[in-house]
């Protein structure tokens, strides 16, 4: 009898292990039947596929890349700077299954709400006061502002057509490109104007103009530059004319302004750098500054990230910044890229290895102000340019006296 109970005992406990197997095995079995039917009943843009993977790896920088990987090989670890601090794992990994950057709020508003994507962009380098509460915006304009019929009264423009008198004559450059034009201006948004020299205009949305607008930025910028010596073509086309002819709408301006880019640089193949002037929409207190007790329009650089291109018009653009932040501390507003189903992501960028776009200004800032800025930027972009291009363009011994 005692030997019975024994068996008894532990018949009883192998069959309760049995048991509890076999419920896990099913509880298993059936959370993943329970997954599988989620995934697959998921919507096709909200199923996990290796795109997706993609995506939310693929805004992770190369140092954070070496910082991982230097976590169990200490040679990748080397060629970091020795001043930065190793990311948190644990606020990486929630970018990662997230995409939500912690440092950047618009990572997730940027998703909810409504219109917010006009806002987007990615400081690559900032300026004085930069950030992203007051990064460079496109606001398209009403669609009657358009109309030259309808266009406001033009005021304080006296002096304008003489941009270059007063100043002092400017010795002979000791470099030149002769009569070749490298530096190609043009303008995507060609009307894009300011308050100050429209006659009762208020709203930053109606500074359009066909006559008073950024083109004027143009002449005087080709003024300077060939005064530094660099051939340069200044392009007025009224992109927003050929808009109206063809039946498009404003947000085909890049696509058609990329016709007349192509259209010039194939007609003349020393068109090298191209320069695609703008003015941003936001208000005084972002985009002016005094240096010097003088007022200048700030500038900012805008990049489009989906191109072949990028990174060495990058290059440029950033020895172009930190030129600036030296000669007119507080002038460049810093280097922005853009990407992404919300923005144009290329700006005709991918037509040349020294393309960018400059945002002078904003709606506010007065030709006074936008005229030193071109200055500026002419001085310094002389600087960049000559120094580039010193193979091509030898500086030329002076004569000797006999």
């Amino acid at each position: 009898m005692k030997y019975n109970r024994s068996s008894s005992f532990v018949v009883t406990v192998q069959g309760t292990s049995v048991f509890q197997f076999l419920l896990v095995v099913m509880l298993l079995l059936l959370l993943i039947f329970s997954v599988s039917g989620l995934i697959t009943s998921l919507k096709p843009e909200y199923q996990i596929k290796s795109s997706s993977i993609n995506s939310a790896t693929g805004h992770l920088t190369g140092e954070v890349l070496y910082r991982l990987l230097g976590t169990e090989n200490h040679a990748f670890g080397q060629v970091l700077p020795k001043d930065e601090t190793t990311p948190s794992l644990s606020s990486l990994m929630f970018k990662v299954s997230t995409n939500v950057s912690l440092d950047d709020p618009r990572s997730l508003l940027g998703r909810e709400l409504p219109g917010f994507s006009i806002f987007d962009g990615q400081i690559v380098l900032a300026g004085e006061g930069t950030n992203y509460t007051n990064l460079p915006i496109e606001s398209p304009p009403p669609p009657d502002v358009l109309k030259k019929e309808n266009e406001a009264d033009i005021k304080d423009i006296e002096g304008l057509d003489d941009t270059e008198d007063g100043q002092e004559e400017a010795p002979p450059p000791e470099q030149t490109t002769g009569e070749r034009n490298l530096v190609y201006i043009y303008f995507s948004h060609t009307r894009e104007s300011f308050l100050p020299h429209l006659e009762g205009v208020t709203d930053p949305n109606s500074a359009q103009h066909s006559k008073i607008n950024v083109t004027r930025i143009g002449d005087h910028l080709k003024g300077q530059l060939e005064r530094y010596g660099i051939g340069t073509v200044v392009d007025k086309t009224d992109i927003m004319t050929n808009l109206n002819e063809k039946g498009l709408t404003y947000s085909k301006s890049y696509d058609e302004s990329r016709n007349v880019v192509e259209a010039a640089i194939t007609g003349n193949r020393d068109l090298t750098y191209l320069i695609d002037i703008h003015r941003d929409s936001k208000r005084k207190d972002d985009t002016s500054i005094k240096i010097n007790g003088k007022s200048y329009a700030k500038l900012a650089f805008v990049l489009g990230a989906e191109n072949p291109n990028y990174e060495k018009n990058l290059k440029l653009v950033s020895e172009i910044h930190k030129k600036l932040e030296e000669k007119y501390p507080g002038l460049s507003r810093g280097v922005i890229k853009k990407e992404g189903a919300s923005t144009n992501g290329k700006f005709n960028q991918d037509l040349s290895e020294n393309a960018m776009l400059v945002e002078f200004g904003g709606v506010d800032n007065t030709f006074a102000e936008l005229n030193l800025s071109a200055e500026a930027f002419a001085e310094v972009f002389s600087e960049v340019f000559w120094q580039a291009e010193s193979v091509n363009f030898p500086v030329e011994e002076p004569a000797s006296e006999q």
